[in-house]
């Protein structure tokens, strides 16, 4: 694109924004994002292990999870005002700290109780995050560079996932459990020093414009409040809490219907996690595509429409089908998120009240995540064809919801 290493370096023409390198934004973004992220999912591989070393039933266990859900519905909205008053990057940074004191507060936990404690304020820093970095990557990325910034952090959760499968259970059996925790925020603490040291406010970013309000301006009068609510923005949410109730339905149930049908256990969380590996190549793709090509509609309903089918194949049999299923999700439906975070910014009418919305947005993330997991067992109750064809219902539905509502590139 046109003189888009002068937009990112010095400026450009005169008067233009001067932008930082849009591949040191993602890769300073997403690495933050990953070290975020392992602190949710460092739990899952070793729940077993704390079980016993915290005395803890599955049913205490399983909220060293959910709590994370639960603070995103309450406290994902109140970040977006937050990071209005004190700008985006400073509320990530300091959300960042806020997961690194939860982590080291969990290291020294005495009690399960403690521990689900200590979960509760690492996810007010991973909610924090989830919602400010869209808002960084639109204040520090030059706007042709948006689709690629925006296509790498949302790996964030996919990579932080599966790093965290990975590398907990071998640090636990070094280290042990208060030792893993602490490396944990160790890591997390670095990242978040890369974030504080390296993204500088741009020149005449809006950022910028937004810091230099007069002081009567700052508080947000209701009535813009309310023209946040959009037919298009509505729509576009409505599509999105559809997604994540498609999504956590099969990555929560697909590796027990397969065991089920005989699959060994490690085989069948790799099917199951596949669409979340192949993602690594999806996301960005799907970014640089509606960066290239400004058809961000069709790459937002092509990805939402692969959700439903591919779902209800991963929940309902275990042939070879399986397999397609699990690479035409990861390479077409895990665009979804990417276009999201795109086409959703584009349907706020202005750029002040884009921290409220990405609150918003993050809660009903966390909202279709808990109804996910709260309907589809009781769905489950009718066998696994109904689980199977339910998420393919929402996930059609999600698909015409984001068909009707109007999306324009920037």
């Amino acid at each position: 694109m046109k003189n888009d290493a002068a937009e990112q370096q010095t400026g450009g023409s005169e008067g233009r924004p001067r932008y930082q390198n849009h591949v040191a934004v993602a890769i300073v973004l997403v690495v933050a994002g990953i070290a975020v992220a392992l602190g949710q999912y460092k739990v899952p591989s070793v729940m077993p292990a704390l079980m016993e070393t915290f005395g803890m039933d599955m049913a205490s266990t399983s909220m060293l999870m959910s709590v994370f859900t639960f603070v995103g519905i309450v406290l994902a909205l109140p970040a977006g005002f937050l990071a209005r008053r004190i700008g985006a990057k400073n509320l990530m940074v300091i959300a960042v700290a806020v997961l690194v004191v939860g982590t080291v507060v969990g290291a020294f936990a005495t009690s399960g109780t403690m521990l689900v404690a200590s979960r509760a304020i690492e996810g007010v820093g991973l909610v924090t995050c989830g919602v400010c970095a869209p808002l960084v990557i639109r204040g520090y990325s030059a706007p042709t560079r948006v689709g690629f910034v925006t296509g790498i952090w949302a790996l964030w959760i996919s990579l932080g996932s599966f790093f965290g499968g990975v590398l907990t259970p071998s640090l636990f059996g070094v280290v042990g459990f208060q030792g893993t925790w602490l490396v944990m925020a160790a890591i997390a603490a670095a990242a978040g020093a890369m974030l504080l040291l390296y993204l500088k406010t741009p020149e005449g970013g809006i950022f910028e414009s937004v810091a230099k309000r007069a002081p009567q301006d700052a508080a947000l009068p209701r009535a813009r409040v309310r023209d946040l609510f959009t037919r298009d923005l509505l729509l576009i949410l409505g599509g999105f809490l559809m997604f994540n109730m498609v999504l956590i339905s099969m990555l929560t149930y697909s590796p027990t219907f397969l065991q089920g049908e005989g699959m060994d256990p490690t085989l069948s969380g790799f099917a199951s996690t596949l669409p979340m590996l192949l993602a690594v190549v999806t996301s960005p793709l799907f970014g640089v595509l509606a960066d290239k090509t400004g058809r961000i509609k069709l790459l937002q309903v092509v990805s939402m429409l692969a959700m439903g089918p591919c779902a209800c194949v991963l929940l309902t049999t275990a042939s070879p089908a399986l397999w397609v299923a699990a690479v035409v999700m990861g390479l077409v439906g895990l665009g979804a998120p990417t276009m999201f975070l795109i086409t959703y910014p584009l349907s706020v009418s202005k750029v002040e009240l884009m921290p409220i919305a990405m609150g918003l947005l993050v809660m009903v993330q966390s909202l279709g995540q808990f109804l996910g997991a709260l309907v589809a067992p009781m769905v489950l109750a009718g066998g696994w064809m109904a689980l199977g064809l339910f998420v393919m219902v929402l996930g059609l539905v999600g698909t015409g919801l984001l068909a009707l509502a109007r999306m324009k590139a920037a």
